[in-house]
């Protein structure tokens, strides 16, 4: 046949619009994607035909095709993934997963009207700044608090207030890259300040603060080093010396912490790092730090410390630019209260469990996860449990091994990389696993309630015969 009579083949438009393969289709989504996807099947197959290839494309065909296209341009980009990586405050999958109470609490104040400002005691307008701060000082010994959208904003916003058009000294040791090449010096000088670099990479003495400040100093800061260590031949210099220091000179501190720790980790097994109460105890003026790291709530940068400084952060142009909304202080306030009684934070919220499972939970979990695998892949994939190391992740105890337990798959008929691929790319879930020494490895540590299951069939699905 040839390419004029293969190209009068092609079905048209309204023929394969009228097709049942279609019908759920446009039943679930609007006709524009539904009409697009046809479109470009057509398209795709005459292209195809002109390129010299002998493609028969009937009506049938046509359809079926615009229905997986719909179906792919109709799911949503932000969308759930079953983390499987081992690595709990997973920046690139969302970091903390919030526990039940806080996303209850999104979705009440989602669905329905709240006192976002509004106090109904007085019947009059109220501040959004209430719903977590006095959780915060309760929390961490401060005097005031607030919360903005990340602790970039934060760390902005700090400054802006405290030393615009004024000198901020930190350490040079202290110039950290953030994240996605955002950087100290840069937001030191979007906020308008002035920053002045002492002491040297690995060490800061406070002889070098002291010989650094001028009648222009505004602030001294200082970064906590939450995403990086270095070891060896190092010092800095504590808060409460750079307190005492700024005192003399009538110079406030603030500290990034950037992780925001609540709790003492090492009653956990894992490595001392600084709670945010410490450096308030210290005498910071302001410190600052994550919502959604090893707080292990919403994406927030939460601002803790003395009454004058706090009122002047509430007041700067900038808060009302960088406030939460009302979804993201539902889930801090929540995620909060469950600060109140350590035992119920570590059991509640998803990044603390996951942080703090013992080693022989995490082998009991992988032992169940395994026996569900091998259920649905039978002799298709050899299974095996094993030990391994899994990690914080979110620039958060970057050089700790958190032991766990994972369970390796190596796949018959299926090329290791090709099935870690579909896992991620065929089914409703993406599944996002790892690959090492050509075997998959799950590991359960960061799985959530029915995702066992969920990676146990798309397995199947995949390696079964």
């Amino acid at each position: 046949m040839d390419t004029n009579a293969l190209l009068r083949t092609l079905p048209k438009t309204d023929e394969v619009l009228g097709r049942p393969e279609l019908a759920e289709a446009l039943a679930e989504m609007p006709r524009a994607i539904v009409l697009d996807a046809v479109r470009a099947s057509i398209d795709e197959a005459r292209d195809r035909i002109l390129r010299g290839e002998h493609v028969e494309y009937g009506v049938g065909s046509a359809a079926r095709d615009a229905a997986g296209r719909a179906a792919l341009a109709w799911r949503p980009s932000l969308r759930r993934v079953v983390n499987a990586t081992g690595i709990i405050v997973h920046t690139n999958l969302g970091r903390s997963v919030l526990s039940e109470a806080a996303a209850g609490a999104v979705a009440e104040v989602a669905s329905h009207y709240s006192t976002l400002e509004y106090d109904v005691d007085s019947g009059e307008r109220g501040s959004r700044h209430v719903h977590c701060e006095q959780l915060l000082c309760r929390l961490t010994g401060a005097e005031a608090a607030m919360a903005v959208n990340n602790n970039a904003a934060a760390v902005m916003i700090g400054l802006a207030a405290l030393a615009r058009g004024k000198e901020a000294i930190v350490s040079r040791g202290q110039l950290v890259e953030i994240g996605g090449s955002f950087r100290i010096p840069d937001i030191m000088r979007e906020s308008g300040a002035t920053m002045v670099e002492v002491g040297t990479t690995n060490k800061t003495h406070v002889a070098d603060y002291e010989a650094a400040l001028t009648e222009r100093t505004g602030l001294i800061l200082k970064v906590h080093s939450s995403n990086y260590r270095v070891v060896g031949f190092t010092s800095e210099v504590e808060v409460r010396d750079l307190v005492a220091l700024g005192a003399k000179h009538g110079v406030p501190v603030m500290e990034d912490q950037g992780s925001g720790v609540l709790i003492d980790l090492r009653r956990y097994g894992l490595p001392y790092e600084p709670t945010v109460a410490e450096s308030i105890d210290q005498g910071a003026a302001v410190v600052t730090c994550s919502g959604d790291k090893l707080l292990g709530g919403p994406q927030a940068g939460i601002l803790v410390g003395r009454f004058d400084v706090i009122q002047r952060l509430k007041k700067h142009p900038m808060a009302r630019a960088l406030r939460l909304d009302k979804m993201t202080l539902a889930a801090l306030e929540a995620t909060l209260r469950a600060y109140l009684d350590e035992e119920r934070a570590v059991r509640d919220i998803p990044t603390l469990r996951m942080l703090t499972m013992p080693l022989d939970e995490c082998f009991a979990a992988a032992a169940e996860l395994a026996e569900k695998v091998r259920e649905t892949v039978g002799e298709t994939a050899e299974i095996e449990v094993a030990e391994d190391i899994a990690r914080a992740g979110g620039g958060a105890l970057p050089v700790t091994d958190v032991p766990t337990a994972v369970v390796t798959v190596a796949p018959a008929r299926v090329g290791v990389v090709e099935l870690e691929r579909r896992l991620r790319t065929e089914g409703e879930i993406a599944i996002v696993a790892r690959v090492k020494e050509d075997r998959l490895v799950l590991d359960p540590r960061t799985l959530v309630a029915g995702e066992a299951e969920v990676v146990a069939s798309e397995l199947g699905r995949i390696l079964a015969p």
